[in-house]
């Protein structure tokens, strides 16, 4: 098995055991409404911070290209009230304008 794997493992088990903690330690009880406030927001931030890397994040630079205008277009078309999966399409041909243009 190579280290890859054994860290795909380790980390796989990590994750498993974070989710079953807030069960096991919780019960029943709710959780505090400041701590429920920020649970809800662990989702969206994580998936902001992907998007983002994804965007501008190349090695170990920042790279300003045609992908980035492209998700900006994504979130008028979302903030406006269009479904994500147009703001993805809105995202991609924004992009593959761009890229066809320069």
């Amino acid at each position: 098995m190579t280290t890859v794997w054994i860290v795909v493992g380790v980390v796989g088990v990590i994750s498993i055991i974070f989710k079953a903690a807030g069960p096991v330690f919780l019960g029943g009880r709710d959780l505090p409404a400041r701590a429920a406030s920020v649970v809800a927001l662990i989702g969206p931030v994580m998936l902001t911070a992907l998007v983002v890397t994804q965007t501008v994040g190349d090695h170990e630079e920042v790279v300003l290209d045609a992908r980035l205008p492209g998700v900006a277009a994504a979130a008028v078309a979302v903030r406006r009230g269009a479904p994500v999966a147009v703001g993805m399409a809105v995202a991609a041909a924004v992009t593959v304008v761009l890229r066809a243009v320069s």
